[in-house]
């Protein structure tokens, strides 16, 4: 019985590193019709913001027209702009959220 031992060879290696997911910016668009308290509901619920965080969003989304809820892999960002859209078309608002790539 002779046991073999395969040898090295160069460039055969297998990476166990893996790539970072890639991150987006999940975004809140201003309308006319939503109203300052819903924006800052959703911030506080669906991006777990503080009061102080949440507030100062809002004013942004305001102000500029847009603010930024937060940085995430694809699949949660998704899931985050699903829910403000579900949230927003109980409550009957318009309220927009979009994900761009980080």
């Amino acid at each position: 019985m002779s046991s073999h031992i395969p040898e090295y060879q160069h460039g055969t290696e297998h990476s166990t590193d893996l790539a970072e997911p890639r991150q987006y910016r999940v975004l809140l668009h201003n309308d006319h019709y939503t109203t300052m308290d819903f924006v800052v509901q959703v911030l506080e619920t669906v991006f777990n913001k503080s009061p102080a965080e949440a507030t100062q969003i809002m004013l942004n989304v305001h102000k500029r027209g847009i603010g930024v809820c937060g940085v995430y892999p694809a699949e949660i960002a998704e899931t985050k702009v699903a829910l403000v859209h579900h949230l927003a078309r109980q409550h009957n608002y318009p309220l927009k959220c979009s994900m761009e790539e980080a």
